[in-house]
């Protein structure tokens, strides 16, 4: 039998993800739009989202934040490719996302990095770093579920600087700065924004660098931050690089309005706690439900990625086109490189009543595919 219970919002994509409850797009303040972005409105909106992710994120006032171009993905190979070069450099791939920074360090910079990588589901072990590098990582591994525990195995003494790709963790754990010298995310994951736009944190030794290092490689406008040996002020005042979507800016402040109305960040940290626990306590009442992240002191909260017993893509595929048909859950079956799974997010934007909603649907799912 169908269970009788659905999910209100079925949208448990891990990006794009679920928009902010009561999101409603008659609701976006549309002002700014069809106006210049370099118009006093224009400035103003984007000044203004920056000054809501820099009160709700807390961040210090010795750190910079930008909005630039090609979501976290545009965010994090700028920073690449204006920053390394000057240091060694070692990088972390424990997932897909990790895997790709190693690829442009090796194939795309012509770097030799020294690469740490586990299999999906596992950590590195984060003791072997050498800090007189450069250390590029995943704070939050998207495809594979498995997280950094926290900022303590990040040097203080560091030599070289931190680059964090924190996509999916920004807004969903406290994030400690002072061990941050680059981090980037995208308002598409926790906030439930919209894509095509990142975020760049600088922190004061990443300025410095930006300021006394020129890398052998030519750069593209896009990813110029510097001028005539300074960095370019601006862009971490609104004035963006390139041209912004004024609506994706307004979709962006709607979701950190909303972020304040529940608590700050420590709101969505919350939510999302309480969304992964409901979803642990569905694997643990299923024997054939798994965590693929064994340790729970590193499994995400986000994107919770979970075995299924006997699964093969078909049967993954199979698994959740049925979900989908019945309009109780998008999205759900894991990445393509990932082991065979499904992957459920559970980030801030998601209401837990959903994700309880969503146990019996996998049973019939199950029993479905089973059958």
């Amino acid at each position: 039998m169908k269970p009788a219970t659905r999910p209100a919002r079925p949208y448990f994509s891990s990006g794009p993800c679920a928009k902010p409850p009561g999101w409603d797009a008659s609701k976006l303040a549309t002002e700014s739009l069809g106006r210049s972005h370099r118009s006093k409105i224009g400035k103003a909106r984007l000044q203004y989202s920056i000054d809501l992710m820099r009160e709700l994120l807390r961040l210090p006032d010795t750190h910079r934040i930008g909005i630039v171009p090609g979501s976290d993905t545009g965010a994090y190979e700028m920073a690449m490719w204006t920053m390394l070069g000057a240091r060694p450099v070692t990088t972390l791939a424990w997932e897909s996302f990790g895997d790709g920074w190693v690829t442009d360090a090796v194939k795309q910079l012509k770097l030799d990095p020294t690469v740490i990588r586990a299999d999906y589901g596992q950590l590195p072990d984060l003791g072997q770093i050498d800090w007189t590098n450069d250390v590029l990582f995943t704070w939050n591994g998207t495809t594979s579920g498995v997280r950094v525990p926290d900022g303590d195995w990040i040097a203080d003494n560091r030599e070289g600087l931190s680059f964090a790709d924190a996509t999916s963790a920004v807004f969903a754990y406290p994030i400690p700065w002072d061990k941050i010298d680059v981090a980037t995310f995208s308002w598409q994951k926790v906030l439930g924004g919209e894509g095509a736009h990142g975020v760049l944190i600088l922190g004061p030794r990443a300025v410095e660098r930006l300021e006394t290092y020129t890398p052998a490689w030519p750069l593209p406008k896009l990813f110029r931050l510097v001028s005539k040996g300074k960095l370019t002020e601006g862009v971490f005042k609104g004035e963006t690089i390139n041209t912004p979507s004024m609506l994706a800016v307004e979709d962006a402040i709607f979701a950190l309005e909303w972020t304040r109305s529940v608590g700050g960040a420590d709101g969505l940290i919350a939510r999302s706690d309480a969304n992964a626990a409901a979803l642990g306590r569905i694997v643990a009442e299923r024997s054939w439900l798994g965590h693929l992240a064994a340790d729970p002191a590193t499994r995400s909260t986000t994107s919770v990625c979970l075995t299924v017993a006997g699964a093969d893509e078909a049967l993954i595929k199979k698994f959740a086109g049925l979900l989908e048909a019945e309009g109780v859950a998008y999205d759900i079956a894991g990445y393509r490189d990932a082991p065979p799974g499904l992957r459920i997010w559970c980030g801030a934007t998601v209401d837990t009543s959903d994700i309880e909603a969503l146990g019996p649907w996998l049973d019939w799912a199950w029993a479905e595919v089973s059958n």
